[in-house]
């Protein structure tokens, strides 16, 4: 038999490109050493573009390792589902409930899942949360524009807003230590805790080389390690995901007096695939090595056609 041809889809047009390029050919050279025929396309702006380099490619499956805007919210799931070819990750629509922040949480609660308290707020409106609180765009990824207000002098970023649209997510800050757990098929990998001296998991704690610490098994008692994989697996299934995704929480234990509490942040359905991204630091913890993951990613990959 031929080898199975992987397009791998990088790059892409939103904040989170440079992220996307590095996830990409990190990607590409694991898939080559698991034995598949790689392409590299690098996309832009402009959907015809993209359609033709995918038609020369001539791909049997796609694996998409594009983050943000376009490449994380639905719209190029819809452009591959047109196509008739199967891609990894989510579909369509869990791709695009997943990257709408303000759903997602109607979503979790309506499925029983401790949120935040919060709400959407247009800008120029007061903030309904006591400080402390977050500031949250709709549909940006990788915690970009993400801002803690806290008491004190800080500005408040609701009065100089500099992304698209009217409206923002704003919750209440939970205090305490960050997780994240990431969710292959039909099974939590593993709970991982992430230290920063940013004071919480920003852009820059993602991906600067020493931005942040990982602790891999996150030092938790084992009920509260068990809890998070079923929140992570629960909300996976919520937003009707595929595929590999990644759920982040938060781990209240500051409270004196009272039980640790979890909530859930947000699930991430394009996970990044850098030297320094989660998802692989868990699957190699399970036994899984990067290209054995991104295999199984091509082997289980579909399209909604």
């Amino acid at each position: 038999m031929s080898a199975v041809r992987v397009s791998v889809l990088m790059g892409g047009a939103s904040s989170e490109r440079d992220v996307s390029l590095r996830s990409g050919q990190a990607v590409g050279a694991a898939l080559e050493q698991a034995g598949y025929v790689v392409t590299l396309v690098e996309c832009g702006h402009d959907p015809a573009t993209l359609i033709s380099d995918l038609r020369a490619s001539r791909p049997d499956v796609v694996f998409n390792a594009l983050h943000g805007r376009f490449g994380e919210d639905g719209c190029v799931q819809g452009i591959l589902n047109l196509l008739g070819l199967p891609y990894t990750h989510s579909g369509l629509l869990a791709s695009a409930a997943a990257m709408d922040k303000a759903y997602a949480r109607r979503l979790f609660a309506v499925a029983g899942l401790p949120v935040a308290e919060g709400q959407v707020v247009r800008r120029g409106e007061a903030p309904p949360l006591p400080r402390p609180y977050v500031v949250k765009p709709l549909n940006e990824g990788s915690s970009v524009g993400v801002h803690i207000v806290r008491d004190g002098g800080n500005a408040d970023p609701l009065a100089d807003w500099p992304f698209e649209g009217t409206e923002v997510l704003v919750e209440a800050f939970i205090p305490g230590r960050e997780l994240t757990v990431a969710v292959m098929g039909d099974r939590a990998l593993g709970v991982l805790e992430i230290t920063s001296e940013h004071g919480f998991y920003d852009y820059d704690a993602k991906y600067a080389p020493g931005g942040s610490r990982h602790i891999m098994p996150a030092p938790l008692p084992p009920e509260d390690t068990a809890e998070a994989g079923r929140l992570a697996l629960a909300a996976h299934r919520a937003l009707g995901c595929r595929g590999v995704s990644r759920a982040d929480l938060r781990y209240d234990d500051t409270r004196p007096g009272e039980a640790p509490r979890l909530v859930l942040l947000e699930v991430n359905t394009q996970p990044g695939m850098t030297a320094t991204s989660l998802v692989p630091d868990i699957a190699a913890h399970a036994g899984i090595s990067f290209p054995e993951l991104v295999r199984w990613m091509v082997e289980n990959a579909q399209c909604d056609a």
